[in-house]
């Protein structure tokens, strides 16, 4: 089975720009490549039901659900603003993502 690669990887900023959490941003949790999606701290947070168990009471639980990977940008803290990134060589001759605005490198 081949994987997909995707634009954003675990601890990029994120916005999501479509959904209830649109213009908000957050940071990536976990990346899900066979279901094409991403957890995004304290973004499209749902409320699920445990059941009751012999020590513990039933109760609600606010948790983190996934956000499909074509409704989020990368985030660039520079320009403030969800922009589309580009692949550059650095002096040390590694690839590495940039802002296509600014110029700003994602991976440190």
């Amino acid at each position: 089975m081949q994987t997909i690669k995707f634009h954003v990887k675990t601890g990029d900023t994120v916005a999501v720009i479509t959904g209830k959490d649109k213009n908000k941003t957050g940071k990536i949790l976990k990346v899900d490549t066979r279901k094409n999606g991403a957890l995004v701290e304290g973004l499209n947070v749902v409320k699920r039901h445990t059941r009751a168990r012999n020590n513990q009471p039933g109760s609600l639980v606010e948790k983190e659900a996934l956000i499909q990977i074509s409704n989020i940008m990368l985030y660039c803290e520079k320009c403030k603003k969800p922009v589309k990134a580009k692949s550059s060589l650095l002096q040390d001759g590694k690839k590495a993502r940039v802002c296509k605005k600014c110029g700003e490198s994602f991976d440190k």
